[in-house]
């Protein structure tokens, strides 16, 4: 194929009104970011899309590959550039549509630049002849079918070239990343809380990670590094993250020693939240998200999410609330979380399991519960023994690197939590 492009469409910027450009400007940037590395002759954005001239010795596999990650995008298509005139147009549609089987299909065409002389509607109906005409003399059997064909192909006149294409493939839709303020999630190592991180990244928020994690049974089964694969994974969406990691298990001892024994998870994730809180307005966060599912375990009634909330001054958004085990694996699987949540490792929520988990607390009852506990001295320990690692994604490259974060002192932090 002479001089691939890769044509984007993207999803919902078009709804934005005169904030459009900014949601496209960011479009732009996340493209560039994505496809760094990969020899690119111009990003152009002739109408309604988003055009990438692809340099001589690109991987197209590659650069697909690439643009597949991109939030924002409704869909994208390997297409051919062909001068604006019926003949070169029909005659890319053969080149496209040939090797192809299938036993029906259609030609949609748009013209988004009005000086060409057809209509979309003559555009159609002159290259659908010609392809019929051409099928026909090879002895094919195939149909025209207007109405979900088996194959369409796409025909679009822009300012430039005009470009041609048969295989539509599905972007990853939603927002541009960063264009909806910061939020800290809380990273477990299991399946949910990276599912919940990759729905609102779709909605075009940049988050942090805030792992709690406890020593491990035997040695490598910290959950270390499940969250820091899951951050891996999960940062070309968004460029670059960072990962907080607390150990937790000091403070689940302090909890074990003072608390009743039937509300010890929801003091465990109380105390999850407020030191999450105070690293998010570090951050400059404006909310917290977790991967919490209406039901799913104990903790996670209504009444107990109500009460976990109650530690938080911060909202929390929970946006797998609705959906079930299900619809939180498929999703796993299509973004390529689920094999490294299925790793071993050791969960610091069940230590020192209750044997009759509350179901049914009120903030009340959590906040007697704490009453024996130094609430701001466990917030400073987790606060104090925490490490940093971020992660930077260039192209395919993804460095990491681990630091602590900076000393807090105990007063300044719990004044934030």
């Amino acid at each position: 194929m002479s001089n691939p492009v890769i044509v984007v469409h993207y999803h919902e910027a078009w709804l934005k009104g005169r904030n459009r450009r900014f949601f496209l400007r960011k479009l732009s940037t996340a493209l560039r970011q994505s496809l760094q590395g990969i020899s690119i002759d111009r990003i152009e954005k002739p109408g309604d899309r988003f055009v990438v001239s692809l340099g001589d010795g690109a991987s197209q596999h590659e650069a697909i590959a690439r643009v597949e990650q991109v939030l924002g995008i409704a869909f994208y298509a390997l297409a051919r550039t062909v001068e604006r005139n019926r003949e070169a147009i029909c005659r890319a549609a053969w080149e496209e549509i040939e090797p192809l089987s299938f036993t029906n299909f259609a030609v949609r065409a748009k013209r988004s630049d009005k000086s060409f002389p057809e209509t979309s509607l003559e555009v159609e109906a002159a290259v659908g002849r010609h392809l019929l005409e051409k099928l026909r003399a090879q002895g094919r059997n195939v149909s025209v079918r207007l109405k979900d064909p088996e194959l369409t192909c796409y025909v679009e006149i822009t300012s430039g070239p005009a470009l041609v294409y048969a295989r539509k493939i599905p972007g990853a839709g939603g927002l541009p990343a960063n264009t909806a303020g910061r939020m800290m999630c809380l990273l477990s190592g299991g399946y949910d809380s990276a599912v919940a991180a990759y729905h609102m990244m779709k909605r075009g928020a940049h988050l942090s990670f805030a792992h709690f994690y406890g020593s491990g049974a035997m040695p490598g089964e910290s959950s270390l590094h499940v969250a820091s694969g899951l951050a891996r994974q999960l940062v070309p969406y968004q460029f670059h993250a960072k990962l907080y990691r607390i150990p937790f298990e000091p403070i689940q001892r302090e909890i074990v020693r003072y608390a009743p024994e039937n509300y010890r998870v929801l003091l465990y994730r109380r105390m999850m939240l407020r030191i999450a809180e105070v690293l998010a307005k570090r951050d400059r966060a404006l909310a917290l998200v977790t991967g919490d599912s209406l039901g799913q375990v104990a903790s996670q009634t209504l009444r107990n999410l109500v009460a976990v909330d109650a530690a938080s001054r911060m909202v929390v958004f929970r946006p797998l609330i609705g959906t079930d085990k299900i619809e939180i694996m498929a999703t796993a699987q299509k973004i390529g979380t689920y094999d490294i949540s299925s790793e071993p490792f050791h969960d610091c929520c069940p230590v020192f399991l209750p044997r009759t988990p509350a179901l049914y607390a009120s903030a009340e009852d959590l906040d007697e519960a704490e009453s024996g506990l130094d609430v701001p001295g466990l917030i400073t320990l987790g606060l104090r023994s925490a490490t940093l690692e971020q992660f930077h994604c260039t192209g395919r490259e993804i460095k990491s690197e681990i630091s602590h974060p900076g000393k807090f002192s105990g007063k300044k932090s719990i004044a934030t939590a």
